[in-house]
């Protein structure tokens, strides 16, 4: 066991971070159940959300930048949204060689199917959570990832 003195605040964190651990692992889970039917994974239907949601289409690099995820993980994950007709190349006029990834219709009508499967899911699990419960959890959860990607930042940096 490390004897290192950690803060009560750093305690609490770190249980925290562990019960987040959980709750992503169920949260994948589910997705993939929830969105299996429309031929989904969780991972498929986050980069499908992260194209939709963008505000104009990117190459694979930027959007797995803005994920917070590896390059080449996100450009399988593209790869294979592309084979199944969900996702499309279009030349990049800044870039020759880095496409920008556009959904296709099809990936349009799943990603909004995937959506309406999942809004009855997320009223159920925020069902006995106050507003400004949830809303402090995502200022906790965005603080947190300002500070991991500070971290992450200063270590590419030095």
């Amino acid at each position: 066991m490390n004897d290192a003195a950690r803060s009560p605040e750093g305690d609490a964190l770190t249980d925290m971070i562990l019960t987040m651990f959980r709750v992503n692992n169920l949260a994948l889970t589910s997705g993939d159940r929830l969105v299996a039917p429309l031929g989904l994974t969780s991972a498929r239907w986050q980069i499908l959300g992260a194209i939709a949601l963008a505000d104009r289409s990117q190459p694979v690099a930027w959007l797995a930048r803005d994920f917070g995820a590896n390059r080449q993980n996100v450009q399988r994950i593209v790869n294979d949204l592309a084979k199944d007709g969900l996702v499309e190349f279009q030349p990049n006029p800044h870039h020759r060689r880095a496409h920008l990834v556009v959904l296709t219709e099809k990936g349009q009508r799943t990603y909004d199917a995937a959506v309406r499967s999942y809004n009855p899911l997320a009223d159920a699990l925020a069902e006995g959570l106050s507003l400004e419960e949830i809303k402090t959890a995502h200022r906790v959860m965005l603080a947190l990832r300002q500070k991991l990607e500070g971290e992450y930042d200063a270590e590419q940096d030095g």
